[in-house]
């Protein structure tokens, strides 16, 4: 498959941003899904946010873009996560993705090609999150903020697309029941939780109900 025809298959299978709900009404996938006896207590209350799920187009074959958080963050610390975060009032997702991968990581937006969006998804944490996904230039370089990103890493596109690496796992929590993520580990990187969650998200929505892509 050509770049161009990668582009043109992932676009088609993603939401229009033309098409946005700015309600949040749309379908969500979520922290809950593995988990069907827990449930948000308000989901009227969730607030917006954004992540950047970036492809970077070498012509090796595409990455995705990947940061660790700040071992000095008050949450999620050290945790694998995409560049992004809560959407200011009046700003659309696809500007909230593109704003904080510029602040967290130095991505040049004129470096990055919407193609689209995947279903909102609800956090435990209390955000609906809208995963914006882009094209980036080969071209891009990164450089973390101290203050937010320990690490900015790259993983290969075909391996978090490969079910076969979509693990299952589950921790005890103390006091409440056993909660199930997803995990995709790979190489010294636990990608997990909402990230993996996301990222399985994006394979549903690139793969039929076969699970095998267009050929080649």
């Amino acid at each position: 498959m050509t770049r161009e025809e990668r582009r043109a298959w992932i676009t088609s299978r993603l939401h229009p941003i033309a098409g946005y709900d700015p309600s949040l009404a749309n379908p969500l996938r979520s922290d809950f899904d593995l988990n069907p006896g827990l449930k948000v207590d308000n989901p009227h209350a969730l607030r917006p946010a954004a992540v950047l799920v970036g492809l970077v187009e070498h012509d090796d074959g595409p990455t995705i873009l990947l940061t660790r958080r700040a071992d000095t963050l008050r949450s999620h610390t050290g945790q694998i996560a995409f560049p992004g975060g809560r959407c200011d009032p009046g700003e659309t997702p696809w500007g909230t993705a593109l704003r904080e991968a510029q602040e967290e990581v130095g991505l040049d937006p004129a470096l990055v090609t919407v193609a689209g969006l995947l279903h909102g998804y609800q956090t435990v944490t209390g955000f609906h999150v809208t995963p914006v996904v882009g094209f980036i230039d080969p071209k891009a370089t990164f450089t973390p903020s101290p203050e937010e990103v320990a690490d900015v890493f790259e993983t290969p596109f075909d391996f978090l697309m490969d079910p076969a690496n979509h693990q299952r796992q589950h921790r005890e929590v103390p006091g409440g029941p056993r909660r199930h993520f997803y995990a995709m580990p790979w190489n010294d990187r636990f990608i997990w939780g909402a990230t993996a969650g996301m990222l399985r998200s994006l394979y549903e929505a690139l793969h039929d109900e076969t699970g095998l892509a267009p050929s080649e």
